[in-house]
Order: structure tokens, then sequence, then C-alpha cells
């Protein structure tokens, strides 16, 4: 979420019971701008607010040349204040899973614990051990920023381009979705590295332009259902819902280049999303 449409869209997302104050939203106006000046970022992005007992993340990224891979998290606890968080590893995610449970403590130091007994070896060797593992707060959080981007971070068809050298940049001649491909699913691409695009054959990979379809469209998602496609403010704005990520909302006016996405919620996931479908 770009910070010059920071007020549009945080009122756009509203609907989930969650929004900014006032104060909240002046003091990230001022404060993304010093970020982007501070670590010469080409734009910062407004990414939402994890909620926590005692208090909540504001979610900043800062992007570079390439949009997709030079990418840099940080989180603010009072929205002026920011903090550099860890890229994500997979021993990090690990960790994670395995040992964080329950709500956010709004404590980046809360260091979370847990053990239990696993079975190691086979056969005669077969011998029982105590594993214990522990992981902070500041850690979850950007395994969850990671998760989330993973799994729903959202743009539309051709609003990015790959150039030949394998950049991903804004398209600067996209001027917005035609409103009857703004309502199709498949028009709405992941941004990440794709993972369905790989498994194409040759044939289906014929018809696509390598500058422009790299990203695997949401049309493809498993399970199906996933995603909530409505067009609200009397047709004017497209709006997609994740039920995965509840709280995760994105948001395209047909005909323009306005998009982005935004993230309200708990950073759980909805375990409950098989019995919706």
């Amino acid at each position: 979420m770009d910070s010059d449409a920071l007020h549009y869209f945080v009122d756009l997302a509203a609907g989930n019971g969650l929004t900014l104050s006032s104060e909240q939203r002046a003091a990230l106006q001022t404060s993304l701008v010093i970020l982007k000046r501070n670590y010469k970022f080409s734009r910062v992005l407004f990414w939402g607010r994890i909620l926590g007992i005692k208090c909540d993340y504001f979610i900043a990224q800062g992007v570079g040349e390439d949009e997709m891979n030079h990418k840099k998290t940080l989180y603010s606890l009072n929205c002026m204040d920011w903090h550099l968080l860890p890229p994500a590893t997979d021993s990090m995610i690990a960790d994670v899973d395995f040992a964080a449970q329950g709500r956010f403590t709004g404590d980046p130091s809360h260091e979370y614990e847990h053990t239990e007994r696993q079975t190691q070896g086979a056969g005669d060797e077969t011998k029982e051990e105590e594993v214990t593992v522990k992981v902070n707060e500041e850690s979850r959080l950007a395994t969850t920023v990671f998760n989330i981007d993973k799994d729903a971070s959202v743009v539309p068809r051709r609003a990015f381009i790959k150039t030949p050298s394998g950049k991903v940049q804004t398209n600067p001649s996209f001027g917005g979705l035609h409103p009857t491909e703004a309502g199709k699913l498949r028009n709405y691409l992941h941004f990440r590295e794709p993972v369905n695009l790989k498994t194409k054959s040759i044939l289906e990979m014929a018809d696509l332009n390598p500058a422009v379809d790299f990203l695997d469209p949401l049309s493809e998602d498993i399970p199906k259902g996933s995603w909530s496609l409505q067009s609200e403010r009397g047709g004017t704005v497209c709006v997609l819902r994740s039920l995965l990520w509840q709280g995760l909302t994105f948001f395209h006016v047909p005909q323009t280049p306005q998009h982005g996405y935004i993230y309200m919620g708990d950073g759980l996931t909805n375990l409950d999303l098989p019995f919706m479908l």
C-alpha cells in the first residue's frame, strides 16, 4: 500500500472493524517518507497491522530496483520508530511453526518455548528424545509477514513486467484492467516467485508473454474458493479478500493504475477455511 493512497485504502479495508486513528495515519505519512530517505528505497509501502495483546505491530516494506526481490520489511510499535525485520530463513520458519502458538503478545523480545518427545532412529535403535525449541516474537513476526506475502500478496495482470535482465519492475504503460477483466480472478496474480507456472507444459507456455505472464494467477489456488472477489462503491472498485488470511484486502480501481493490498488482523491463518468452502 503506497503511503500516498493510505487514507483511501485504509477506509476501504475498515469492513473488518479495524482501522487507523487520525494520529496513526498522520504519523505514518511522515515517518514513511523519512524511512524511504534513510534506507534509500525507491518506494515504501504500508503493509498493514498485526494485532498483539499488549501492542500492535505496524508493518512497512521498502523496495529497491527489483520490486519483487529487493524488498525489506520493517515494523513499528508507534508508527514513528522503525526496526528492520530479519529475513525469514527455512530454519526460522521451522522453529516458529514448532514453537509459536496463540496470539502475538506485542513484545518483540517475548520468547516462545515448546518441548515435545520425538522418536529417533529405527528398529532396535529406536529411542525417545526430548526436543525443546525457543524462538522470539520478532522472528515469528518476520515469518508471518513472509507467509502472508507468499500466500496472499496480489497484483493485477500487467501491472508489473519482467525485464530481459530478469528484474521485476512497475509497468509504466499499465492503465488498469478493463472492467470486464477486473471481474475475473485469473487477472489477479501472486506477487511472489511462481510455483504453478513451473509445472506448465511447453504447449501451455506457448500462448504466454514472458514479460507479463511470469506470475501465478489466483484462479489456480488450491483450495478453490479461498478468495472473495467483489465490486464495491457502485462498481468503481474491485475488492479481493483472502479467506485463508482473514484481514488481507486487495483493491484495484479499473481503468486506472491504482491498486494495493493491506493486512489488518491477528496474524493467524484461518483453520476453518476447509469447512467454509
